[in-house]
């Protein structure tokens, strides 16, 4: 009877497998066409540097905008194609133009916009007569303060009617932000990561605790990750829920539609994993055991939030210069998150706070428990610490389903790891990831 099961679970396993490396397979060559957010980012970096120039002080203008930020701007809008650029990047090129002939390249088709057209009319006007009189004032035309900043001061209007002066200071209070919060948080972890190389080469670092893992087998942990991560949490569940769910909210606008598609389709995933790590504990009784076998061991929080603080701090030169180093020696390989694209795309609350739950709290949660709760130890208990942390970390990176962001994500990955290891709780492993979400998903909407 127990060949028969042990029989069972290596065929469904290696099916399990199997299946796992062709959606794999497929997933990472399909994020080479996926867009990457790096270039958009990018392009809204350099809007927020023209609008903050005024704000900011000239004797700190070159470290934090650099040299011409209206040339930067103009460099990034030139690098997309006409036949793909939008209407108002397409306005912004035309007004950042200085070949009077390229203007008109530009301009030679209309905007379905009427304040778009308007200020083509100008642009057009412009040319004929060198000189304009006179241009709408911002509250008589709908255009955001960036574009009517460049637009009416590039047709020779005063700095005073064309800035609006409360916009640049919150965009020079925004740029600063994004720019000083990564530097010091890097600063910090190297200085956190030579400490820690310090203790550790004079061996006076504390031991680690020792790894309690459940019970289970390496056939076991590809039934979780293949079978229910991948095969049903990524795939069959998804297939399912989301089509049933566009139908339901079929009538909604895009950003609330997509973001309930993205809350509910993970939160969909989750059921499978969830549901077998419940059947394989089930049985086993953690006697003694503190926290159980997934050891979140939440208490004492003071103990665990400092050392998910540290752990982020020292994790994030890492990945940036990880991630630094791939785009210098490879380029930008694609395939961004394409939850990334919906929060630079939103701007309502609802949708923002859908998709801040999903990555903040549902993310972290899930993932922790499944590559730091149970994979991780299993790992650990059957190859060794070092091939566990890096196998564990490899699946974590893997499973995101992105080519460009898989080394980055193996970086994070380890960091995590060690997190478990060294803490002997899952709390601060969980914590130290939302931590990381999150101040990506601040970043994120600092500049857009």
């Amino acid at each position: 009877m127990r060949q028969a099961k042990t029989g069972w679970k290596w065929a469904v396993a290696l099916f399990s497998l199997l299946l796992t490396l062709l959606i794999w397979r497929q997933g990472l060559q399909e994020s080479f066409d996926r867009p990457s957010v790096a270039p958009k980012i990018s392009l809204m970096q350099a809007e927020m540097a023209v609008s903050a120039s005024s704000s900011l002080p000239e004797t700190i203008q070159d470290v934090f905008l650099g040299l011409e930020p209206q040339k930067k701007l103009y460099q990034a809008l030139s690098d997309i194609p006409l036949d793909q650029i939008e209407d108002r990047q397409r306005l912004l090129l035309a007004v950042l133009e200085e070949s009077e002939n390229e203007k008109k390249l530009i301009l030679k088709n209309g905007f379905n916009d009427k304040n778009f057209e308007t200020v083509r009319r100008y642009i057009l006007d412009k040319q004929k007569v060198n000189e304009l009189d006179e241009f709408p004032e911002f509250d008589d035309i709908e255009l955001d303060p960036l574009l009517y900043q460049i637009s009416c001061f590039n047709l020779g209007f005063t700095d005073e009617k064309c800035i609006d002066k409360k916009y640049n200071s919150r965009s020079a209070l925004k740029l600063l932000t994004s720019q000083l919060l990564p530097f010091f948080a890097s600063f910090l972890g190297c200085i956190l990561l030579i400490r820690y190389a310090f203790i550790f080469l004079r061996k006076k670092n504390i031991p680690w605790p020792e790894v309690i893992a459940p019970p289970l087998s390496l056939i076991d942990m590809v039934l979780l990750i293949s079978g229910g991560f991948v095969v049903i949490g990524e795939v069959v569940f998804p297939a399912l829920i989301i089509p049933i769910a566009d139908l339901l909210f079929n009538n909604l606008s895009s950003p609330l539609k997509e973001s309930l598609r993205v809350f509910i389709g993970y939160f969909s995933m989750t059921i499978a994993p969830l549901f077998i790590i419940r059947y394989q504990l089930m049985g086993l009784v953690p006697s003694g055991i503190e926290g159980g076998w997934l050891q979140w061991k939440i208490k004492p929080i003071k103990e665990g939030i400092f050392k998910s603080i540290s752990g982020w701090l020292m994790v994030m030169p890492l990945v940036l210069l990880i991630g630094w180093l791939m785009n210098e020696i490879i380029g930008d390989q694609g395939g961004s998150n394409p939850l990334l694209e919906l929060v630079l795309g939103s701007d309502e609350f609802i949708p923002l706070f859908l998709l801040l739950i999903t990555t903040v709290v549902l993310a972290p949660v899930f993932e922790e428990l499944v590559f730091r709760g149970i994979l991780l130890p299993v790992l650990v208990s059957k190859v060794g610490k070092i091939s566990g942390v890096l196998l564990s970390a490899l699946i974590f990176a893997l499973a995101h389903l992105s080519v460009g962001e898989l080394p980055p994500l193996f970086v994070l990955g380890i960091g995590l790891a060690l997190m478990r290891l060294s803490s002997g709780r899952l709390f601060p492993c969980a914590l130290m990831h939302s931590l990381w979400n999150g101040v990506t998903f601040i970043s994120l909407l600092l500049v857009a």
